[in-house]
């Protein structure tokens, strides 16, 4: 089967999350939230209106940690997404995560990252050289940490996939698909 790791904590922007956390799912696979403690978590749901220069954001669904970031032992894991929202502002120096996401890219293992996600392999130190999408505002965060910025829908740089924001989800989650479809057969 396997196991996906979605890190996640309040602010995490729900259709970043929901999407892929549910299309795992449909192929096989076991979707695991993990957040600072093991709780509820309220997401939101963020777009620039027309006429502003400036994200609005909106109360969304809650959804549930199913294991703190203290208690994640990544090798049991063939995968993790980063989602967006303001959650990776915060999360992002949390020590178990960075620990985490290193392992993940320490050991080449699928990645996918959309929206403000990119914040946390920046901080865990993980992105340089590494070519991304995402969001134009984090643009910023992704380069002053030796990352490459590509503004398109989908960017695929070896094992890490990422898109801008949710409404690239059709065009890059199908191609982080294939690389844990790839990862899970060659575990047989």
């Amino acid at each position: 089967m396997g196991k996906v790791l979605f890190p996640i904590g309040d602010a995490t922007e729900t259709v970043d999350t929901l999407y892929p956390y549910y299309r795992v799912q449909e192929e096989g696979f076991e979707a695991v939230v993990a957040a600072p403690e093991k709780r509820r978590y309220q997401m939101v749901m963020h777009e620039v209106k027309p006429g502003w220069t400036i994200t609005k954001e909106w109360e969304g669904y809650t959804i549930q940690a199913d294991i703190a970031f203290k208690d994640v032992k990544p090798e049991e894991y063939v995968s993790i997404f980063f989602s967006g929202g303001r959650a990776p502002e915060y999360i992002r120096d949390d020590p178990d995560l960075i620990r985490i996401t290193r392992y993940f890219f320490e050991h080449n293992k699928p990645i996918a990252s959309v929206c403000h996600g990119v914040e946390i392999p920046a901080r865990a130190g993980c992105v340089k050289g590494r070519r991304m999408a995402t969001v134009p505002k984090c643009k910023f965060d992704l380069e002053v940490c030796g990352g490459i910025f590509v503004d398109a829908p989908c960017v695929v740089d070896g094992n890490l996939v990422s898109g801008r924001t949710f409404h690239d989800h059709p065009y890059y989650i199908g191609h982080w698909i294939k690389l844990l479809l790839a990862a899970r057969d060659a575990a047989k």
